[in-house]
């Protein structure tokens, strides 16, 4: 693999130049201008609907299980690790970027969650399948149904090689030894032993777990961070501004890092930040379609949510905890970096902390990606092709520990460019529908005695 890295780096570096960043981000920010700033002032409702939403629809989960199982796979090393690794080579200004492309892309993840009620369908075993290779091809025509077939195609390798598994396995492995002393092998072992047991239970199981384990792990990492920031509350404007001034000058006020510039900034902060949130990569949709409503505009806002809580929340923390303790400018990086900005503020137990947190959001992640993958192979192949997918799923979980960092992170970030092309294409191409729905919608709010619901159904 040490071998690879320079190619994988070459691709790479195409992969998310500046044509890929100006899709994800021009996509973000012509779906905001059509939708009259959505994200800003709908956001209060999208945040309400999370527990209001009335599940009256088809569907085989709840709203909230849905967004959950979403959450459970966006939620993950890149809250933590990737942050890390986006300030360690870009530098505060990464911060910004994140923050940017989480703005544009709540408008993104809003029309996916959308587009995903609209054109969802029923699978042979009467299961909800839905996700950007239906309204690919049910939205535009059977003409594309190649680019749904490439989405899919693209979305396994993402499960197989990217977001899915090699990283977060990488992550847990890595800190519970940094933290316990306990061996890679038996960490490996014990994940791919629970990630075993609960895939074989398909949505209805993974939904579940998710729902347990996402509000409570996602509130104590905010509180863990929250403490640390507290700690160090003096310097938080100082922190902010360094995180501003980089952004656009690209020079750090103190050095130490790699050869930070406005591009590496802004290459990584994009970068890192869609691989946390998954805004534009057309994969929450495929959970958003098995939700339970009637309103696709509705299972949009609660879809938009995801990249809020993901990035400006739970990343802004992550970030600021690694420039508020300063050590970005340090020799550490991914995993390692984080835990040091933990220890720094709570000590020995910082890194316990950090690490309990790591492993929930990782082990979440690879859930909600095998339920994607697995998706988007009963798509490809039918029903008869979940049973080998889900044992390679588990031989790549059980490999993932042994695999360099820097090559895991190559991988993942090229994956997840192929997987985002043929979806932005798709939500350009039906933005007309995005915006006609989102107009229906908040016509029935607003009089919903004036509106027949059953014609939106």
């Amino acid at each position: 693999m040490e071998s690879l890295i320079p190619v994988l780096n070459a691709i790479d570096t195409f992969m998310w130049g500046p044509p890929l960043i100006t899709l994800l981000v021009g996509t973000g920010i012509f779906l905001t201008v059509r939708l009259h700033l959505l994200q800003v002032f709908r956001l209060p409702l999208a945040l309400k609907l999370i527990f209001r939403a009335q599940n009256k629809g088809e569907g085989d989960v709840s709203s909230f299980k849905a967004l959950c199982v979403a959450l459970a796979a966006t939620v993950g090393t890149g809250n933590i690790v990737g942050v890390a690794t986006a300030v360690k080579v870009g530098g505060p200004g990464a911060i910004f970027w994140m923050w940017m492309a989480a703005f544009f892309g709540m408008a993104t993840k809003y029309s996916e969650g959308l587009l995903a009620i609209k054109y969802r369908s029923v699978d042979e075993k009467g299961e909800i399948a839905g996700g950007p290779m239906f309204y690919i091809k049910n939205g535009m025509g059977e003409k594309w149904k190649p680019l749904a077939t490439f989405f899919a195609l693209a979305c396994i390798g993402v499960a197989f090689f990217g977001i899915g598994t090699f990283p977060q396995v990488n992550a847990i492995v890595d800190s519970v030894e940094l933290s316990f002393g306990f061996p890679k092998a038996a960490t490996d072992a014990i994940l791919t032993f629970f990630i075993a047991a609960i895939t074989i239970g398909g949505l209805q199981s993974i939904a579940r777990v998710a729902s347990k384990i996402i509000p409570f792990m996602a509130l104590f990492y905010v509180a863990i961070c929250i403490g640390l920031i507290v700690v160090y509350i003096d310097q938080l404007p100082a922190a902010i501004a360094l995180i501003l001034e980089d952004a656009f000058t690209g020079q750090a006020a103190v050095g130490g890092f790699a050869g930070s510039t406005i591009m590496m900034a802004m290459q990584n902060g994009i970068a890192r930040g869609v691989f946390s949130n998954e805004s534009g990569l057309g994969s929450a949709p495929i959970a958003a379609a098995a939700a339970k409503t009637k309103w696709p505009a509705e299972q949009g806002l609660i879809s938009m949510t995801g990249t809020f809580i993901d990035t400006i929340i739970i990343c802004t923390m992550t970030g600021l905890a690694l420039v508020l303790t300063g050590v970005w400018q340090g020799d550490a990086a991914g995993a390692a970096m984080t835990n040091s900005a933990f220890m720094t503020t709570y000590g020995s137990i910082g890194g316990s902390l950090l690490t309990l947190s790591l492993v929930l959001f990782a082990f979440t992640t690879i859930l909600g990606w095998n339920y994607y993958g697995e998706r988007a192979c009963i798509y490809l192949f039918g029903t008869k092709g979940v049973l080998p997918y889900r044992l390679i799923f588990i031989v790549l979980v059980a490999s993932g520990a042994f695999l360099k960092l820097e090559a895991i992170w190559i991988l993942a970030d090229i994956v997840n460019g192929l997987m985002a092309i043929p979806n932005l294409i798709a939500l350009i191409a039906l933005s007309g529908v995005i915006v006609a729905e989102t107009k229906k919608y908040m016509d029935y709010r607003s009089q919903p005695q004036k509106v027949d619901k059953n014609q939106y159904v």
